[in-house]
């Protein structure tokens, strides 16, 4: 188990790094939570992919009940959460590394997928590859949430297109984004609520190691949507596996018109909104969520 060695402002972050694991993978340290089944009937585990730019702390209120009946591995791709945070080009090719060198590392050979806005795009990588046999992966059903697999459609944060319109390099620390930023960012996200809903942990998860000045390097995955939209989201529409689409309506980047294009293109996959959320529904209404997204899993 991972030992804590960061004194962090909220205790929940060191909570979630306990239950985890540091792994060297491609020469990177990356860090990864492993929670075995419960004792309830076994199925194939279930591998988790995280969005930009936050990290597997998204779905640390979702885990235990998702790992009622399997094993769930959830991963900090590069440059995220827990992870290391070199100051290298960030590409969904190299994100897909690290999550194949995880599954090999960690003898996953047949697996369900979850994947969340950037990793559905990292998604659409892994079935491509392992269409074409290079990441020897039998995956058995899918479930992808709001992520913007369409670019075309995506209303896109006046901060994202901050980010895309500065070189791709590490920030001065005069224009990366402080924690405080980053948590009313996060929060813009989401929908409107009777409650708010604390994104700071988040946020500090992402500033943590330097994070927030790598923030114009880790955005580039959406210029690489737009250069391989076929391949990655081709992957998404055509792969065998089952499909199903768990989407927060009110998510206003990754509109509910991508849920329903992506339907429209594979109409054999189940499509289960979460009323109410926005772009992270699995913190936003994590029961509503996790009704889906175990009914996606049967």
């Amino acid at each position: 188990m991972a030992s804590a060695t960061t004194t962090w402002h909220h205790p929940e972050i060191a909570a979630w790094e306990a239950r985890g694991a540091y792994h060297d993978l491609l020469g990177r340290r990356v860090f990864a939570v492993d929670v075995p089944a419960g004792t309830g009937e076994r199925a194939e585990p279930l591998l988790v992919v995280h969005g930009y730019p936050t990290s597997s702390f998204d779905f640390a209120g979702v885990v235990d009940r998702l790992a009622e009946r399997r094993r769930v591995v959830l991963v900090d791709l590069l440059g995220h959460g827990l992870s290391a945070k070199p100051d290298v080009a960030y590409t969904v090719a190299l994100q897909a590394d690290v999550v194949a060198a995880l599954t090999a590392a960690l003898g996953l050979h047949r697996l369900a997928l979850v994947t969340h806005d950037m990793g559905d795009t990292v998604g659409g990588e892994l079935l491509a590859r392992q269409r074409e046999g290079t990441w020897p992966v039998d995956v058995t059903r899918r479930v992808v949430t709001n992520g913007s697999i369409y670019i075309g459609m995506a209303n896109l944060t006046a901060g994202q297109q901050l980010l895309l319109s500065l070189p791709d390099e590490r920030l001065d620390d005069a224009l990366a984004p402080s924690a405080g930023d980053l948590q009313a960012a996060l929060a813009a996200t989401l929908a409107p609520a009777p409650r708010a809903i604390d994104m700071a942990a988040h946020a500090e998860l992402v500033v943590h190691g330097g994070g927030n000045r790598l923030l114009a390097r880790t955005v580039r995955y959406i210029e690489e949507r737009r250069a391989n939209e076929r391949r990655f989201t081709g992957a998404i529409e055509t792969h065998g596996s089952p499909l199903s689409i768990v989407w927060g309506p009110a998510d206003p980047i990754a509109v509910a018109a991508m849920a329903e294009r992506l339907h429209g293109e594979r109409p054999d996959a189940t499509v289960h909104w979460v009323g109410g959320a926005g772009h992270y529904p699995q913190v936003e209404d994590p029961s509503a969520w996790l009704a889906a997204v175990q009914a996606a899993l049967t």
